[in-house]
């Protein structure tokens, strides 16, 4: 691509041009450039299995669809009126509501800045009316904006899988504990500040709780029915959004009514598929621009050059860490999955790193740099939202930043929290497929399950054939068939299973 055109996108990108339009010309231009390759070489891959084709692109509508319907709803009160009554009496219990009530939406609107607006908006006065400082509350509900990306069925996780080419159910696995430990960092946090602040606390009382529980049954029970469903083979990750949208569906519209049929539902159509709209249109471009990325070897040059000065893979995970926060704050979490996932993956795998592992602590310092000064995504929502500067944003998630990178620290360095429970799944699958009644011996692998049935099966036949045909075997000079043919039939037999 020639100077002139670099200057030319990274001027409209800086007059605030889409930024799928910045993807689209750039992927032309780049196969424009290549020996004998049209400038539609971009869309090769846009109509292939990485993307029109995929089954899950489907979850992407229908998780968003059923986020807006619960951001529109009364489920944002509902829900912190359960989290005030459960957890009101523990040192700093609203900021624990807030981190609660955020996690559980992050989940389905995927860090858009819905949590914000409807779990910020309605936490915010609550949190100064209660006494807590401004800089702590504004901090608290920003990061809260995008605080739920490692629990399922979070939309940036499903992307990550279909990009990666890995499993998203695992994928939702591996973020539990990450997940966990990153909501009790800032939950110790807020709790500490709860107790020098001497904040009220509300007397828990059991019969509230209950009847708050009740009244957010219909809620509650979602997450429990969703991975329900998925982990015990019910139903498939596109089968559980069609499940979460028309689940959410039923019960604002017509269970609490909270939600118009003819006065809201078109009007949070309309604006939940713009979001898709615009998440599709990155997507779409910037697969292209992947494609000639992995086409020109770009990630095996990277490779190449960082083999002179990054030698372990401790290494590679620091130099990793500190490339992604800046993606993070510079890139939507959607195009930055679509480009850089494509790049940094053949990487980590030369370096060892289970790509579970790899998926999460990529999520993870996205996460992060959603909030990361001077440009994080979250950083302009709320200050729009609260009507603060921008530079306040800046002073108030300091702390937070800090301890969401401890946690980052914890989780990279230690692949376990991120490989244990889908290894677990894994080993499960496999000995439920291996017994086999009468089978023999021990297996070696993943692949002795079939290995074992095939030769239990194939024995059994060639025993019965040369047992009923044995008085024959002369006169049918079957002698020649079961010395050779089958002979080399049956050595065969076992390398094509493996």
């Amino acid at each position: 691509m020639d100077t002139l055109w670099i200057v030319l996108l990274v001027t409209l990108a800086l007059l605030g041009a889409p930024l799928f339009a910045i993807f689209g010309a750039a992927s032309m231009l780049l196969f424009a450039g290549l020996p004998d390759t049209s400038i539609t070489g971009a869309a090769n891959d846009v109509f292939s299995e990485k993307f029109a084709d995929s089954p899950l692109l489907v979850t992407i509508p229908l998780f968003t669809f059923a986020g807006y319907v619960l951001a529109e709803s009364g489920t944002p009160h509902r829900l912190v009126k359960l989290s005030r009554a459960w957890l009101g009496w523990m040192p700093g219990g609203l900021a624990m509501v807030c981190l609660m009530a955020s996690a559980f939406f992050t989940t389905f609107t995927g860090g858009s800045g819905i949590t914000i607006v409807a779990i910020g908006g309605l936490l915010y006065p609550a949190l100064l009316a209660d006494k807590y400082k401004e800089n702590f509350s504004l901090g608290l509900v920003t990061t809260g904006g995008s605080l739920g990306l490692l629990f399922p069925p979070s939309v940036p996780m499903i992307i990550y899988g279909v990009v990666a080419g890995i499993m998203i159910e695992k994928l939702f696995l591996a973020g539990l504990i990450p997940g966990i430990i990153t909501v009790a960092a800032l939950a110790t946090y807020s709790s500490i500040t709860g107790i020098k602040a001497k904040m009220p606390r509300t007397k828990f009382d059991a019969p509230e709780a209950l009847k708050t529980l009740w009244e957010a049954k219909w809620e509650a029970l979602l997450p429990v029915a969703l991975l329900g469903g998925m982990y015990s083979g019910l139903m498939r990750i596109h089968e559980a959004a069609a499940f979460t949208a028309i689940y959410t569906l039923i019960i604002e519209v017509f269970v609490y009514r909270d939600v118009g049929f003819r006065r809201d539902l078109p009007r949070i159509i309309r604006e939940s598929m713009t979001l898709v709209g615009a998440i599709l249109a990155i997507l779409a471009t910037a697969i292209g621009f992947t494609a000639f990325l992995i086409q020109a070897r770009v990630p095996m040059m990277i490779l190449d050059a960082m083999e002179g000065f990054i030698q372990s893979q401790v290494m590679f995970l620091i130099a990793l860490n500190l490339f992604l926060i800046g993606v993070g704050m510079l890139m939507d979490i959607f195009s930055a999955i679509v480009v850089v996932v494509p790049l940094i993956v053949p990487i980590a795998q030369r370096f060892g790193v289970d790509p579970y592992h790899l998926g999460i602590v990529f999520l993870l310092n996205l996460e992060i740099g959603y909030m990361t000064p001077p440009v994080g995504l979250n950083l302009f929502i709320s200050s729009f939202r609260f009507n603060k500067p921008i530079t306040q944003l800046y002073r108030a998630v300091l702390p937070f930043i800090g301890l969401l990178g401890l946690a980052l620290i914890i989780v990279t360095y230690i692949p376990t929290l991120s490989t244990w429970i889908p290894s677990m799944v894994e080993a499960t699958a496999v000995d439920l497929d291996a017994p086999i009644e009468g089978a023999e011996g021990e297996g070696e692998g993943e692949g002795d399950a079939p290995k074992l049935d095939l030769d239990q099966l194939e024995g059994d036949d060639v025993g019965f054939d040369l047992d009923d045909l044995e008085v024959d075997d002369e006169a049918l000079d079957l002698d020649t068939l079961e010395g050779e043919e089958p002979a080399e039939e049956l050595e065969d037999a076992p390398e094509k299973t493996e």
